[in-house]
Formats: C-alpha cells, sequence, structure tokens
C-alpha cells in the first residue's frame, strides 16, 4: 500500500462525520413548521407563543441530531450558537416590529406641512397641525445640554483616567455610578427645586440643566473607557520627547480615541433626546413657537408624543400626529448616529502602511 493511501486512510478515521452547511436552516424551517402545529394544535393565538415554541424546538432539535451524527462535544457547540441565534433573533424582532409599526402609522401624516407649522389654536381632538414647535424646541434643548454635559463628561473622564489618583478619584467614580442609575425624574426634581427657590417660570434651558444631569455619566463612562484603550507607549514616546503630559493629552490621547468619544457622547445625546419626564416639569409644553429656550415655555417631540396620546380622547388625528411624531423622533436619533461615525471617521488617525 502506497504512503499516499495510507496518510488518506488516517485522515478518514480522523474526521468524524458532520451535518451538512444547510443542516441549520432545515432544523429552523422544521421546528417553525411544528412550532406552528403545535401551537395550532394546542388553540394558542399568540404569534410571540409560536415563535418561542419553534424557538424551543430548534435548540432542542439542534442538540439532539448534532449529539447523533457528530457526538456529544460538537453537539454542545452548536446547542451553544443555537443560543445565539435565539437570542439574536429574540432582540431583533421587537425592534424591527417597532420600526415597522411607527413608519406604517407615522407616514399618514408627515409631510412638509406637518414639519413646518405649529399646533397654534388648533385641538388635540382636530386635525391639522404639525410639529415644528416641538423640533425647535427639542433641537435647542438637547443641544444646550451637549454643551454643558458632553465637555464636563469628556473632562471629568480625562481627570479620571490621566490625573485621578486617591480618594477624590475614588469620590468622583462613585457619584458618577450612581449618577448613571438615577431615574430621569430625580434630575427634573433637582432643577424644579432650585426654580422653586428662585421663583423661576417654566422656560426651555431648565429642561436642558436636567438633561445634562443625565448625559454627563453616560459620557464619562464611554470616554474612561475610550481612553483607556488608549496603549501607554504613545503616552511614554510623547513624554519622552519632553512634551508636556497636558500637551500629550490634547495632541495624542484624545486623537487616537476621538472616534469612540464621540460614539460615545451621541450615545448620550439619543438617551436623553427621548426623555420627557424632565420636560414636562420644567417646560411644560407649548403649542406656538418659541425660539427662546431662556424664557417661556417650549414644546419638545417626546412632550408632544405624550400630550398626543394623553389628551387624544380617542381622536384619530392625535393618534397620527404621536405616530408621525414618532417616526421624526426616530428618523432625528438615527441621523445624530451617522453624523457622529461620519465625524468619528474623519477625525481618526490616519493609518500608515
Amino acid at each position: 500500500m502506497s504512503t499516499a493511501a495510507v496518510t488518506d486512510k488516517r485522515a478518514g478515521s480522523l474526521q468524524g462525520a458532520s451535518l451538512p452547511k444547510w443542516s441549520p436552516w432545515a432544523i429552523a424551517l422544521g421546528s417553525l413548521v411544528l412550532g406552528v402545529g403545535i401551537s395550532l394544535a394546542a388553540g394558542l393565538d399568540s404569534k410571540v407563543q409560536w415563535g418561542l415554541i419553534a424557538a424551543i424546538l430548534y435548540v432542542l432539535g439542534t442538540y439532539a441530531i448534532a449529539a447523533r451524527v457528530e457526538g456529544h462535544r460538537q453537539a454542545r457547540d452548536r446547542l451553544a450558537t443555537s443560543f445565539v441565534w435565539v437570542a439574536f433573533l429574540v432582540a431583533v424582532v421587537p425592534l424591527v416590529s417597532l420600526i415597522w409599526v411607527t413608519v406604517a402609522r407615522g407616514v399618514k401624516v408627515l409631510d412638509l406641512y406637518f414639519l413646518t407649522h405649529s399646533m397654534g389654536i388648533v385641538a388635540d381632538t382636530e386635525p391639522g397641525g404639525g410639529i415644528y414647535h416641538a423640533i425647535i424646541g427639542s433641537l435647542e434643548q438637547v443641544g444646550l445640554a451637549t454643551v454643558i454635559g458632553a465637555p464636563i463628561g469628556v473632562l471629568t473622564a480625562i481627570y479620571l483616567v490621566e490625573y485621578g489618583r486617591g480618594k477624590l478619584a475614588k469620590a468622583v467614580t462613585f457619584f458618577v455610578d450612581v449618577m448613571t442609575g438615577i431615574p430621569s425624574i430625580v434630575a427634573g426634581l433637582f432643577i424644579l427645586s432650585l426654580m422653586l427657590i428662585f421663583k423661576l417660570q417654566p422656560f426651555g434651558f431648565a429642561g436642558s440643566m436636567a438633561l445634562a444631569i443625565l448625559m454627563m455619566p453616560v459620557v464619562v463612562r464611554s470616554t474612561e473607557e475610550m481612553l483607556k484603550l488608549v496603549p501607554n507607549e504613545l503616552r511614554e514616546a510623547s513624554l519622552a520627547l519632553g512634551v508636556p503630559k497636558w500637551r500629550t493629552i490634547l495632541k495624542v490621547v484624545l486623537p487616537t480615541s476621538i472616534g469612540g468619544i464621540t460614539t460615545g457622547i451621541m450615545l448620550a445625546v439619543a438617551r436623553i433626546a427621548g426623555e420627557t419626564a424632565p420636560v414636562l416639569l420644567l417646560v411644560f409644553g407649548n403649542p406656538f413657537i418659541n425660539n427662546n429656550p431662556f424664557e417661556g415655555a417650549q414644546s419638545s417631540l417626546p412632550l408632544y408624543i405624550y400630550q398626543q396620546f394623553a389628551n387624544s380622547a380617542g381622536s384619530g388625528a392625535a393618534y397620527d400626529r404621536a405616530w408621525a411624531a414618532s417616526l421624526t423622533l426616530i428618523a432625528f436619533v438615527m441621523i445624530l448616529n451617522l453624523v457622529a461615525r461620519g465625524i468619528a471617521r474623519w477625525k481618526a488617525p490616519k493609518t500608515g502602511r
């Protein structure tokens, strides 16, 4: 017998049986059909229950078939993979469903008139009106909150990573952790107490201050993690050339991590853009256009959506306006994320060959 034949024989004896590449799809299809059949036989009407039963059958079926064909070791690997796919679908399906419903119901009244007019004297139960006043309020309030919260958050993170030592740094870290979990209504109550002390009327900037409080811990945490990813060798090389530490941070550390920092700031902006409770407490809402955030009540997109649902009295026009405003808010957050990715790619350090 030739050497090549012996080698082929040994390779064949070491290589066990394996499922074909299309087997996961076949198992998934079979689990779906079987799950629907079991659900219909049991009288279950909810499609969510159908999906859960099909997911359980898919996981169990994958393990059973793989254990029989490939052995228990490979079956455990396929079991973990099937769990990952099921978890992915459990996360994606509600998201896709939410976007689909929002788009389907929001496009009914979403047009140029809706985007360029305010509610004015239009009652919540009447057709017509728009969200121009709410868009102006959201842009101003979120913009001012970002101007306040982003620099403070970034500077705090720089202190914790580059300079922070001892009890003060531990105290700052502790309070950042505490602020990360506080409800938004608490930030609103804090600013409201200051407004009552100084006898101030509701105005847009009050909402911006509450939103900045909610934004700062998110910016601190994300920026801190990005700064920690910068290799210490870059800092040491700059310091070895006699560059001061503050200039090393400004010219080396921040440009290296600017992409992650920008993404973290945009995540914080996305979080505060949908807050309703602080705005309801501090800004009160206004059906008319108010371009001055430092005087008088303003509206915002989340507050507009809440008011349309709360004061609709079963009106279809109010519900349509609420869904259209929801779609506008989603588009607003998506545009912010796209802009952040563009800035991060533009400001990222150029890599050589």
